[in-house]
Order: structure tokens, then C-alpha cells, then sequence
């Protein structure tokens, strides 16, 4: 499993009325968290659209535990494992940073597409390679 954390400041813009943290800017910070974990193994989006590829989200889903609060420092924690589905499924875990207590966690699943047809495809081997030695790396 390949693990990678984040760390975001909560603006004022991403609160509500009641002060907390709006409940659809999470999927902001999950998208923030699978960005930099994909970018971390050096397949950031632009590399992946740039060979003929992209990953429209096709589920989410999340449990909100706690709020969180204006000027909040947000760890965002993105777990990945390459399985033999075609489907691309990351988990999240968001925590004030410094804490062990949860925030929000949830998942996004993706799916490869050809970005010329818009069909789906099976992972391509660039990007399988780079997963899966990672994960060796990883797994030490």
C-alpha cells in the first residue's frame, strides 16, 4: 500500500455559517490528497493526460467525524493499492495535523478512460509499472 500525506491550512472561504469547514470542500481535500499522492510517484495529471489518458471520478463517498474550523491545519493522509481491477480506488483520511483524531474519511474511485474515444481502459502500463514499484518501495 502506498501512503502519502498532505498538509493543507483551512482558508476562511471553506467555512459555513456555523463555522465549520463546508461539507462539500472535503472532496476538495480528498482531490488535493490524490493529487500530490500521484504526483509523489511522478504521474502527476498533467503526465497522465499528456500520454492519452484521464481518470473521471465515477463514486465518492465519506463520514464526516468532527468538524473542522477556520485556519485549521488538515493532514491529509491518501492510501493506494494497485488491485487487478480496472477501477482506481483511493482512500482518505483527514486529521488535524498533530492529532490522531479523525476528521473525515472516506474514498474516490476513478476509471481510466482514452481521452480521444472516452471509453474506458485498463491501466496503462506506464502507470502500472510506476505504482507497483512504488509499492515495493514501500513494502520495503
Amino acid at each position: 500500500m502506498i501512503v502519502h500525506k498532505h498538509v493543507i491550512r483551512v482558508r476562511y472561504a471553506d467555512t459555513d455559517a456555523m463555522t465549520f469547514v463546508y461539507n462539500g470542500k472535503y472532496f476538495e481535500y480528498f482531490e488535493v490528497g490524490r493529487t500530490e499522492l500521484l504526483r509523489s510517484l511522478g504521474l502527476p495529471y498533467s503526465e497522465v493526460e499528456k500520454r492519452g489518458y484521464q481518470l473521471p471520478l465515477i463514486e465518492a463517498g465519506i463520514k464526516y467525524k468532527k468538524p473542522a474550523f477556520y485556519d485549521d491545519l488538515l493532514e491529509i493522509e491518501a492510501r493506494y493499492s494497485l488491485e487487478s481491477s480496472p477501477k482506481v480506488r483511493i482512500e482518505y483520511i483527514i486529521r488535524r495535523e498533530g492529532t490522531d483524531k479523525i476528521i473525515t474519511e472516506g474514498f474516490t474511485e476513478h476509471l481510466f478512460i482514452d481521452a480521444e474515444t472516452k471509453r474506458p481502459v485498463r491501466p496503462p502500463k506506464f502507470y502500472v509499472d510506476i505504482v507497483k514499484a512504488a509499492e515495493e518501495k514501500a513494502n520495503g
